[in-house]
């Protein structure tokens, strides 16, 4: 493998984890570090309901060590309330902001709403429009979407599909750009399935350059978040 993958959850201040993941008293304000000491990514939701503040992002990059990666997910008002159109200012807002985490910060991740249907030029200019400044991904939830062409502009904008799971919707595995983006949103992952993602990896690692995989919020994802890491370096 030449790939670096980093396994995380979607979030990480959850009181669910307390006495599982989380020593029983853990207080709210030590969860991050001890969260980044054990897992080497976090995706953060808070991002798409609220533009970041630096304080914020400054704060959290001086609780994780040199390696640890977050992923931000973009702001609904430029992927849920623009649509992508007229998303300019923005859109540089939040990238400026986001580089407050510096080394830290990993892949912005756009959640497309599910009534969004494929259009090319559409998102040809909004890849444009990022021009680079920060690693992306997008998660397409309309199956219109996942066509050669829809591949073709994000491998030309250095855009990352992203592969997700759930139980309405399985994307294509795509490797688009350098970098992989995996959601793997089942409610359940027994080891078989674990196992087969593992081999995958695998493949998807000999042809990238990093791979960030990230297990909904529920009790049970640090536990998978590290099995599944377990699994891959088994192979």
């Amino acid at each position: 493998m030449s790939a670096t993958i980093r396994i995380g959850a979607s979030g990480f201040s959850y009181k669910e984890w307390l006495g599982r993941f989380y020593p029983p008293k853990l207080p709210g304000t030590k969860m991050l570090a001890y969260y980044a000491e054990r897992l080497p990514t976090v995706e953060i939701n808070y991002t798409f309901r609220a533009m970041p503040r630096r304080t914020m992002l400054e704060g959290w990059a001086a609780k994780t060590p040199d390696h640890f990666r977050f992923a931000l997910k973009a702001p609904q008002r430029i992927t849920h309330f623009a649509r992508l159109r007229a998303a300019g200012e923005t859109l540089d807002y939040f990238i400026e902001t986001s580089h407050a985490l510096g080394e830290r910060l990993g892949p912005v991740l756009f959640q497309l709403p599910p009534d969004l249907a494929r259009d090319d030029a559409l998102l040809a200019d909004f890849i444009g429009q990022i021009s680079g400044r920060v690693q992306t991904a997008f998660e397409f939830r309309n199956s219109s979407w996942f066509a050669a062409p829809v591949f073709e502009t994000m491998r030309s904008g250095g855009a990352a599909l992203c592969i997700a799971e759930t139980e309405r919707l399985t994307s294509p595995i795509e490797a688009t750009a350098s970098h992989v983006y995996m959601r793997l949103r089942k409610e359940n992952y027994d080891e078989t399935s674990l196992s087969q993602w593992a081999q995958q990896i695998r493949i998807l690692a000999a042809a990238t350059n990093e791979i960030f995989i990230y297990f909904k919020h529920e009790a049970a994802a640090p536990e998978l978040a590290i099995r599944l890491k377990t699994l891959i370096e088994q192979y």
